[in-house]
Order: C-alpha cells, then structure tokens, then sequence
C-alpha cells in the first residue's frame, strides 16, 4: 500500500495556492512567514512541483498548481465534512426508511400512532414494518433497524430499551351471552376458549393458573393472529384471549366487548432493540424516541372498555 504523504500540510496547500503568496498564506494560517516557507518546501517536494515561482515582485502559480487548485479544494471541503459531527437534525425533510421488526401486537398498538407522527413531522420518512418470524438478533447489524417486542439475551452489539410490559384481556362478541359478565375463574374456565399460537400450541400459562386453581379450560380453537381470533370470537360464543390493548384497538372497530380474565397472569416486558451501527444517528434516535414517547403515552391513558374482574 502507498503511503500517504503529511495530510496536515492540505490545509496549507489551499492557503498558499489561493493567497498566491507565503506571507498571505501565513497569515491565514496564523503562523509565521518563515514557518509557511519552510512548508512550502516540504510542499514542493510532495508534489513535485515548484507550485509558486517568483515573478516580478511577487510569487506567481505554475500551471501545476493551477491545476491542483479545484482538486484541493474539494479534498478540504470534503475532509472537513468528514470530521464535523453531523449536522441538526432537519425532519421535515429528512429522507429515510427504517425496517421495523414487530409482531402484530405491535403493529395494531403503536404502528397507527408512530405512522401519524412520521406524516405530521417527517413525511419523508418511510417505515417498513417487517413480521416476526424465525427470529435473530443479529438481523440488526445488516437487515433490521429496529426490533420491537420480547426479547432474549441480545448479542454485545446490540442495544435495547425497556419499554415497559403487557397484559392479556378477553374479547366477546358485544351481542354474546356473556359480554356484560364479570368473569369468575370459574365462569372462565367454563367458556370456551380461542388463543393465539404460531406453532399451534393449546397449553399456555393461562392453563397453569387454571390448574392451580383446580380447573380446566377447553380451547376451541388456536389461531395464528390476533385478529383472526378475533374474527372468530366474532361468530361464536367463545373468548378469544389477546393483548389488553390490542383487544382495545380490536373493539373500537368491531363489535367485540373487553373482559379482564380473572387469573393474575404475569405482564409480558417488551423492549426496542437496534444496532450500535445506528445508536448515535440522529434519525434512529428520533424513531426511537418517537416510539418511547407513543408507549408511554398509551401507558398513561386509563384502560377504557374494559369490564373488570
């Protein structure tokens, strides 16, 4: 590999070639003539060229140095570049997309929210919003900016954000026999039952509580999303057992009613997580923050529609 010559005698370079002078160079660059001759010398040499040549009374630039001229003028300008931190974050025009990893959950609870906020401050922004799948942490160092949801032990590169836990509600249809009900334990374990499972589990730690207590529930059905079940609470008399809050979202546009389930089920923590290629990027900063801010906001909010236990 070449080796690079003395990057700090650039800036001396730009001063000597637009002064056309080593005094007017040297007072630019702040020091003395004799110290700017000297540089000018090892200038010479580097370059191979006499760069400034008398003339007259004073120095003149040879057609070498005429020719460097737009050259090292855009090296400074672009090393300068590279060494500034980065420029105030504009967000109204602000260009970027952002590969968001959340499971449906997610999506339905905060992905209209942070939608929202993108139009109103960022419009440039695109968000990608990518399903849940065979999950890897590592997906964030290439394919993945953010990753939202529950999490395992991330790799070192990794950072994460706790931003807070959910629970579980009920969803009846709103004209079913039991949509107004306080639920027992009891009473819910009689009534059949729709839960969500990728891999087409029955058993959860709903079961667990249920045993604890003596009882048995019956699971009609499994689903693959939360809201198929709850289309399919939609047309039978079974409880379809979702996210609080999804079951919030759910019921504001059909016609499902909210029960709490009468067992004391653990809260499920959630985190963002992200790359630390991107933890210093403004953008990344402001997405991740945006999403912080919506969680807890809804967080705040009073948990509305919901019959209680």
């Amino acid at each position: 590999m070449q080796q690079l010559p003395d990057m700090n005698l650039l800036p001396a370079l730009d001063a000597l070639l637009r002064a056309g002078s080593v005094a007017g160079a040297a007072t630019e660059m702040r020091i003395s003539p004799s110290a700017m001759s000297r540089t000018l010398g090892r200038l010479r040499r580097v370059v191979g060229d006499e760069l400034l040549v008398p003339s007259g009374r004073g120095l003149t630039l040879t057609p070498r140095a005429r020719e460097l001229q737009p050259h090292v003028e855009a090296a400074l300008t672009s090393a300068l570049a590279a060494l500034r931190p980065p420029p105030q974050l504009e967000l109204a025009t602000l260009r970027r997309e952002f590969r968001i990893r959340v499971n449906e959950s997610v999506a339905v609870i905060f992905g209209s929210a942070l939608t929202g906020r993108v139009l109103r401050e960022a419009p440039g922004v695109r968000l990608r919003m990518l399903p849940e799948g065979d999950e890897d942490p590592a997906d964030l160092r290439d394919r993945i900016d953010l990753d939202v949801g529950q999490m395992g032990e991330l790799p070192h590169d990794v950072r994460s954000e706790s931003l807070g836990a959910y629970g579980y509600a009920a969803v009846a249809r709103a004209d079913g026999p039991y949509a107004t009900e306080r639920l027992t334990p009891e009473r819910f374990a009689a009534l059949p039952h729709i839960t969500v499972t990728r891999r087409g589990r029955v058993r959860s730690v709903v079961d667990e509580k249920l045993a604890e207590l003596g009882l048995e529930r019956d699971v009609l059905a499994t689903a693959p999303t939360y809201t198929a079940a709850c289309f399919l609470a939609l047309r039978s008399d079974a409880l379809a057992l979702v996210p609080h809050e999804f079951a919030v979202e759910a019921a504001r546009v059909m016609p499902l009613a909210v029960l709490g389930i009468p067992l004391d089920l653990p809260a499920n923590p959630y985190r963002q997580a992200w790359h630390i290629r991107v933890d210093a990027d403004p953008a990344h900063r402001w997405l991740r923050g945006a999403l912080a801010e919506i969680v807890a906001d809804l967080a705040r909010r009073p948990h509305l529609g919901c019959i209680p236990t």
